[in-house]
């Protein structure tokens, strides 16, 4: 495999991160805590280890990075069941630890987003054990979802709604009432009708913003407001997730007025006249309008989706539907198209996004045919795989708007789909039921040094196994080797902060193309991505940026080959 490169640019700090709109155009690197970095050698990774990984990412030339959940937990769904959302986890570190990796980033030039959970506690939250033990009439209570069941002795559930992760969506305690969890039945669902919920989320956002963090990632932002009523999906036709209308327990209209709320907040803080600097931030770029919010918000359209980042709302939503597309340059023509046309009007940027901890990782999906979803069992052709990885990566780094990196697609990581039973620790796997329960493939520990019981994630092992073949896929072996992922990646940043016309805007000029490619023009920039199985020729648009792959040039002419895309500068 080859790729070329005819520009960089520094990965330092740029003028991006001194900008109020920084978010607009940024690139933002996830970070599963549990398998980035481990600093203690118990084989899961911790805030410390992150910290000490911070140089890593401000040289690979990400702006911010997103944290998943690290907060107390029973970790009955790797953290996404908060049980103090004021406290870390021990097998994360303290409070300390976080504060020293907020207070690091910043000095390197990152922002950091912390994940949100909002849609459900913990069944171990203060609030539902409380509500739990006093029982029926407990004022408590009314912060979830309890009914009383139906049948002649209750015995059945209030409603017919089912769990994400299979199963119904309610439990029924020792005294006979039931609670929802749209989740695992460690996952109640909160009542977002009741008060104290709306004071209490307030107050936490205010908290982790007083930390000094630049935003939030939003779990299950289309989730907190149910239908009035908690009918039956029965009584409705909207009874697929994802169909052609809204489920009376997703995407609400009442949602809206929470994320309005929250939104009034976070322009407090805009001129960092609270936070770990407090004024003597002035000046730095970090004073205004520094602070946003992400929506993670499964919606039927795009459409929907746009209503999330109404000016008054939320900054960015995670768009899911081109996540979902395939290595196919109509359907991504599609896509794009769409996603420009649905956020325009609302003055909100596009965002893109190829892999996360929840879905099959996009070297593995691509190497698969079409059509098998967002979590695959099998590796496919690898090399397949790992050549559209690439090649889509300079597609959606090239689109205007804001762009979402996972953890490890740097490195060129597949899926790890052969993992034992034994080893597996997904919970949804453990249900029989809902999903496949194969989000550990993406979430094995990353590798750093070709040598170690982890690779360099730890002195220990890992929580889960890593491949034996990872050694080469890892940032010591990939560092300073001009045809790797990693390599690949931190051209494709360097060169996106050098160009003013990639990442800014809300629109692209198509290009004649022959089938199968995709081709615009950005200003002074071009893209041209070709998806199909064969070499295309196409004008040699100007002088080449990048390339994912072997580009012949010859007489204005390029030779691109399959599953590659190419960068340009026009002037």
């Amino acid at each position: 495999m080859s790729q070329q490169y005819y520009a960089t640019a520094p990965a330092s700090t740029s003028a991006k991160a001194q900008r109020s709109d920084w978010w607009r155009d940024a690139v933002i690197y996830q970070v599963y805590p549990r398998s980035f970095a481990d600093s203690n050698g118990d084989g899961m990774g911790d805030l410390e280890g992150i910290r000490t990984r911070l140089p890593y990412l401000r040289d690979l030339g990400v702006d911010a990075v997103w944290l998943s959940p690290f907060y107390a937990s029973p970790q009955a769904d790797a953290g996404y069941d908060v049980a103090d959302y004021r406290a870390v986890d021990p097998m994360f570190g303290n409070l300390l630890d976080a504060d020293e990796l907020i207070r690091d980033a910043r000095g390197l030039g990152l922002r950091i987003i912390v994940d949100l959970v909002p849609n459900h506690s913990s069944d171990q939250h203060e609030w539902f054990k409380r509500a739990v033990a006093e029982g029926p009439g407990s004022p408590l209570r009314d912060r979830y979802h309890f009914r009383p069941g139906k049948g002649a002795n209750g015995e059945l559930p209030p409603n017919d709604w089912e769990s994400i992760f299979g199963g119904p969506a309610w439990t029924r305690v020792a005294d006979g009432e039931w609670y929802l969890h749209l989740f695992a039945p460690e996952q109640p669902d909160f009542n977002w009708d009741h008060p104290a919920v709306g004071d209490e989320f307030r107050s936490i956002l205010r908290f982790w913003l007083d930390m000094g963090v630049d935003g939030f990632r939003i779990d299950v932002a289309h989730g907190l407001v149910k239908a009035e009523g908690l009918p039956d999906l029965g009584s409705h036709d909207q009874v697929k997730l994802l169909g052609n209308d809204v489920m009376p327990f997703f995407d609400q209209d009442g949602v809206h007025e929470i994320y309005r709320q929250w939104r009034l907040i976070l322009d407090e803080y805009s001129g960092n006249k609270k936070g770990p600097e407090g004024p003597s931030a002035e000046g730095r770029g970090w004073e205004t309008g520094g602070r946003i919010f992400v929506a993670e918000a499964w919606t039927p359209t795009i459409e929907r989706t746009a209503n999330y980042v109404r000016s008054d709302e939320l900054h960015q939503a995670f768009n899911f539907q081109y996540l979902s597309t395939a290595w196919d340059a109509e359907a991504l023509r599609g896509v794009i198209d769409r996603t420009l046309e649905a956020m325009r009007p609302v003055g909100a940027p596009a965002t893109w996004v190829l892999s996360n901890h929840d879905v099959t990782r996009h070297a593995t999906r691509f190497a698969n045919p079409p059509g098998l979803g967002t979590q695959i069992r099998t590796a496919g052709d690898r090399d397949l795989g790992l050549r559209r990885a690439r090649a889509a990566t300079l597609l959606m780094l090239a689109l205007p708007g804001s762009a979402y990196i996972y953890q490890g697609e740097e490195l060129g990581l597949p899926d790890v789909v052969d993992l034992a039973d034994e080893v597996r620790q997904d919970p949804a796997y453990f249900r029989g039921a809902g999903q496949d329960g194969f989000r550990d493939g993406c979430r094995v520990p990353i590798p750093w040094t070709r040598e170690g019981s982890s690779y360099g994630f730890g002195t220990g092992g890992s929580w889960l196994p890593q491949p034996s073949d990872w050694a080469d896929l890892s940032v010591q072996a990939q560092t300073g080797d001009p045809d790797s992922t990693l390599e690949l990646y931190r051209s494709a940043l360097a060169v996106r902060r050098a160009q003013p016309d990639l990442g800014a805007g809300d629109a692209v000029e198509w290009l004649r193309a022959p089938e199968g490619v995709l081709a615009f023009r950005r200003g002074e920039f071009v893209c041209v991505a070709n998806t199909g199985g064969e070499a295309v020729t196409t004008p040699a648009y100007g002088r080449l940026l990048l390339a994912s792959g072997e580009v012949a040039e010859a007489d204005g002419e390029a030779k691109v080959p399959a599953d590659t895309t190419v960068w340009w500068a026009t002037a």
